[in-house]
């Protein structure tokens, strides 16, 4: 007995249906816990927010209780971009300098700035796959640069 083929399935991908090894340029991921991050909120280190969020970023987490959260997620993004270009923060790179921004489509994606920009050109970075989530006690972010 023969049984026919389940039209529900789905296709097994081919090989080019795929991304070739070349497109991804690099991966970050990040993990912020919450009660440790949610320092940042006390005073005095409260005066010091705009050192690491720009003002779009601290106007989209909004207020109430999810905003150390949804912070948190930017801060582990932040982080996650870092990771996946190669670098580390001083030196002429800010906090401010990757901007985590939301597409009307409600994904994340990020913005960089100043050398951080420059340094994405010459890793031939063409674009993002950003992943965040956040819980009460953890945030976690995954980027993947993915180039020309």
């Amino acid at each position: 007995m023969t049984s026919e083929p389940d039209s529900r399935a789905q296709p097994t991908p081919r090989q080019d249906d795929c991304p070739s090894r070349g497109s991804i340029v690099g991966h970050g991921l990040d993990v912020v816990d919450i009660a440790d991050f949610s320092r940042l909120f006390r005073d005095p280190a409260k005066d010091f927010l705009d050192k690491y969020f720009t003002k779009a970023e601290m106007s989209a987490a909004g207020d109430g209780v999810t905003q150390i959260q949804r912070l948190a997620g930017r801060f582990a993004v932040k982080e996650a971009v870092m990771k996946a270009l190669g670098a580390g923060w001083g030196n002429g790179i800010a906090f401010t300098d990757v901007e985590v921004v939301t597409l009307e489509s409600g994904a994340p994606t990020v913005v960089l700035k100043r050398k951080l920009s420059e340094l994405a050109l010459e890793r031939t970075v063409a674009g993002w796959l950003v992943s965040v989530s956040h819980t009460s006690t953890v945030a976690v972010a995954s980027v993947i640069a993915t180039s020309y």
